[in-house]
């Protein structure tokens, strides 16, 4: 099964929305077989792992084991299970069943009813954390949560606007920003507010990595962001959520929410119906502080550089306790989690 772990690991960049998902087939101990989902809408791992055994005739006598329940319904290919009883494999090895309602155990009752043996709940903590993203859109009807934000060691997120046209407002090192991007890569989408973009001027993207870069979303609650700034060059899809309009032009989409009361589960409720999957919020203060005040989250990731800005905008306030803390050249990376704090 920690083959199967490893082996689903290598689509973290390109199956989403769907999991993250590997399968090793196993003969008299020995692998014969294996595979993992590779691109979505593409051959699931079970698939990939089937075909990729040289002698078929050994399927019969095999234990096949994925890190989630086979599908059993059709989607954008046939449906796993199918695959399995017809090669009649006899013992399938499960980590997590699936919490799709499409699947949701409709997988493995498929299988035992052809007589398949199935053993799940293998390494359960281990493949829900796998697929935190996945499990947590289909079990809490809100995308996974990742809150980001790089502070100064005097505990400043940014400048004030006016000093900013005269003094740099970058915190952290060349090597953290890297990073940064590698993690934008894994999500579905990207979220700041209105003053991070009058601030920054930010692109979003994935520009020090090779990823596909995230569905960038807006909170621009009256409008009040020209057309000029870079996160509106149809470069890549963009949110803006708003109190006043629906409407798509091209790659710009405009989605209407309430802000009057509730607004990140409002905003959370339309992200979820928009099926964006995993969300990293990367400002700014106010936006963050909104997440941290409604629990609404489920990782922070905070740098803390060298500079000292001795005036500016706050950082943030997180008062759980820190689950690691690394060091990334001057940078330090502390991460918390919502759960385990």
């Amino acid at each position: 099964m920690l083959r199967c772990f490893e082996l689903a690991q290598k689509g973290k960049f390109t199956v989403s929305p769907n999991p993250r998902v590997g399968s090793v087939i196993v003969h008299e101990n020995r692998i014969i077989g294996e595979g993992y989902h590779q691109n979505y809408g593409e051959a699931h791992a079970e698939v990939n792992a089937i075909n990729s055994v040289k002698d078929k005739s050994l399927l019969k006598d095999s234990t096949l084991y994925v890190n989630l329940e086979p599908c059993s319904h059709f989607g954008k290919t046939p449906p796993c299970s199918d695959l399995i009883i017809q090669h009649k494999i006899p013992h399938v090895v499960v980590s997590n069943k699936d919490p799709f309602k499409e699947v949701n155990g409709g997988g493995i009752s498929r299988l035992t009813a052809h007589g398949i043996k199935v053993t799940t709940g293998v390494l359960t903590e281990a493949g829900e954390e796998l697929n935190k993203r996945f499990f947590t859109f289909h079990q809490k009807k809100r995308p996974y949560i990742i809150l980001k934000w790089a502070e100064t060691c005097d505990g400043f997120i940014s400048r004030n606007q006016e000093e900013i046209k005269t003094h740099d407002n970058w915190i952290t090192t060349a090597q953290s920003k890297q990073l940064v991007h590698a993690w934008r890569a894994e999500e579905t989408g990207i979220l700041v507010g209105k003053n991070t973009v009058l601030a920054d001027n930010p692109s979003l993207t994935c520009r020090e990595v090779a990823g596909k870069s995230p569905i960038r979303i807006i909170i621009d609650p009256h409008l009040e962001l020209s057309l000029d700034f870079t996160i509106f060059n149809q470069e890549v899809k963009t949110l803006i959520i708003n109190t006043s309009k629906n409407e798509i032009q091209e790659n710009l989409e405009f989605h209407q929410i309430d802000f009057e009361k509730n607004t990140i589960q409002n905003l959370l409720d339309k992200l979820y119906q928009l099926n964006i999957q995993s969300l990293l919020v990367e400002g700014g203060a106010y936006t963050l502080q909104q997440f941290l005040n409604s629990q609404l989250w489920d990782e922070a990731r905070v740098f803390k550089g060298i500079k000292k800005f001795e005036k500016g905008i706050s950082a943030p306030q997180i008062v759980l306790k820190p689950i690691s803390s690394q060091t990334i050249n001057t940078d330090t990376l502390t991460l918390y989690n919502r759960l385990d704090s």
